[in-house]
């Protein structure tokens, strides 16, 4: 599913105006009219409620009346409070709200925090259409005042297209902010829906069709960003496997993880390789932990190489060059650490191979300083670090990553040619070529020690099976998470640890393959 800034979307807007020929009253008919639908099927007993619909002056407000009108004509019961002059009113929101009046909808005209508290009273359920997708930064004076008490109701809210105070491009939050309990938002999901601090505000996000055909975004606008959803990641899902196949036709990873202390991502990387169907997995370690790694592996082939005090060191390279060879991809990081003998480990193996590489965790620590090897290399990477391991990346402070995630993300996927995973909350696939996805999957429970390894190896058997980068990279992603979600509701948040995550990667499988 596409996602949109406010500029796209207006854009798409203008189209369908002024090429296809659509009224913009009907776009904004058609808006609050499937809004109503949405919210009867989603509200029980919504005609027995009272209904304010809280308006500004633009057509956010527009379609407002229009759900008004549609609502009162079914039998419900419904107020209007303009939060704005009427006079200020224009356009298509005009006309709507002179037919809501004339319908017989009570418009009271509130100036004053106290008349609003009234009608807040009275309502049951609350619609806010107070702005829409132009509003940027803070909102300040008396529909700043008209958000806080719509929050303070407590009552529940329908935001028509997002909540007001909420950056539709980028999902910031500066000031008063309306905390929906579902949003309907218009032809497509804008970005800041889906991103944080936005996704905190939206409640339930449900998708309006206002009559705008789609092939307008698909084929006349290059709309780049776009939502991990089940259809999506069903259609890009490896074929149903030929009952003559084995398992050299689904890769061979191999996968160089594990120091000292560290054995458990070593485990963890190569068991999400194998969960997610690569037909082999090699674990190359450190000679000295290889009975531990045959203990805790049936199924992976140990590959035992030469180290630094329980690391990997120069001498590593020289015993993994055939191996390397003989794989679809290399797995490089988890655990591994970050000594000076391994730093130059993973230096001599960037500059030497060309094979199809994710790499992560400490693998990416042994780069600061070096990311040019990023840009020299030469076959294809993903790179999978956490808001942490960016920061250190990039020189900057974690908290400017997470304020900046999307950007930050795009824009060094672009300037390294590699395909970024930034992890975390709505996790971003970042492509070279310009293409981002947002992962809506995943849980706060997934917030411990191990998931990530296991979501690196799952990135690194998907490409062994012939996967580019980013398709292994957004199913991996949305399995994780999705797994992650089964796990929840199964355990809970808080018991769940990176293990359970195999367990049920299968059940996440079922849901799309």
């Amino acid at each position: 599913m596409k996602l949109v800034t406010a500029d796209e979307m207006r854009e798409i807007d203008r189209y369908a105006i002024e090429e296809l020929g659509i009224p913009s009253i009907v776009l904004m008919e058609n808006a609050g009219l499937r809004t109503l639908i949405g919210m009867m099927e989603a509200i029980p007993n919504l005609l027995d409620k009272r209904t304010l619909v809280v308006a500004g002056k633009g057509n956010n407000a527009g379609d407002g009346f229009v759900v008004a009108r549609h609502l009162f004509n079914s039998g419900g019961t419904v107020r209007i409070a303009l939060c704005s002059p009427s006079s200020e009113i224009k356009g298509d929101a005009k006309v709507n709200l002179e037919i809501a009046r004339k319908t017989g909808i009570d418009v009271f005209e509130v100036s004053d925090v106290e008349k609003l508290r009234d009608l807040l009273a009275w309502s049951d359920i609350i619609v806010d259409a107070i702005l829409g997708t132009g509003i940027k930064g803070r909102v300040e004076g008396f529909l700043g005042e008209v958000i806080e008490e719509v929050n303070l109701s407590r009552k529940p809210v329908v935001a028509i297209d997002l909540p007001s105070g909420l950056e539709a491009s980028t999902g910031k939050v500066y000031g008063p902010c309306i905390k929906a309990n579902w949003t309907f938002t218009m032809c497509l999901p804008k970005l800041g829906l889906w991103l944080y601090p936005g996704a905190y505000y939206t409640g339930k996000i449900f998708v309006v069709d206002i009559g705008i055909p789609s092939w307008v975004w698909e084929e006349k606008f290059n709309i780049k960003r776009e939502l991990l959803t089940i259809p999506y990641v069903k259609s890009i899902f490896p074929s149903k496997r030929d009952p003559q196949s084995h398992k050299g036709d689904f890769g061979r990873v191999l996968i160089i993880a594990g120091s000292r202390g560290f054995t458990g991502a070593a485990a963890l990387t190569s068991l999400g390789a194998l969960r997610i169907g690569a037909g082999l997995v090699y674990l190359a370690v450190p000679e000295s932990l290889i009975d531990i790694l045959e203990a805790k592996l049936t199924e992976v082939i140990k590959i035992p190489v030469s180290e630094s005090d329980g690391a990997f060191d120069i001498k590593s390279f020289l015993d993994l060059k055939e191996h390397i060879e003989r794989s679809d991809v290399v797995v490089l990081g988890p655990g591994i650490g970050t000594s000076l003998p391994t730093k130059v480990f993973v230096h001599e193996l960037l500059e030497k191979i060309d094979k199809p590489i994710v790499i992560d965790a400490d693998g990416l620590n042994c780069l600061l300083g070096n990311l040019d090897l990023l840009k020299k290399y030469k076959g294809s990477i993903v790179i999978t670090p956490h808001p942490g391991e960016m920061a250190r990346l990039m020189g900057i402070k974690t908290s400017e990553v997470q304020e900046n995630r999307l950007d930050i993300a795009e824009r060094f996927s672009s300037e390294y040619n590699v395909t970024l995973v930034l992890k975390g909350a709505r996790t971003i696939i970042s492509s070279p070529d310009g293409r981002t996805y947002i992962n809506p999957t995943g849980n706060p429970g997934m917030a411990t020690g191990g998931t990530g390894d296991v979501l690196t190896g799952m990135i690194g058997g998907l490409m062994a099976q012939g996967l580019d980068p980013v398709e292994a990279s957004c199913i991996a992603v949305f399995l994780h998470g999705l797994s992650g979600d089964i796990v929840s509701s199964k355990k809970g948040e808080l018991p769940l640890i990176a293990s359970d995550l195999l367990d049920f990667i299968s059940e996440a499988i079922r849901e799309v393959y």
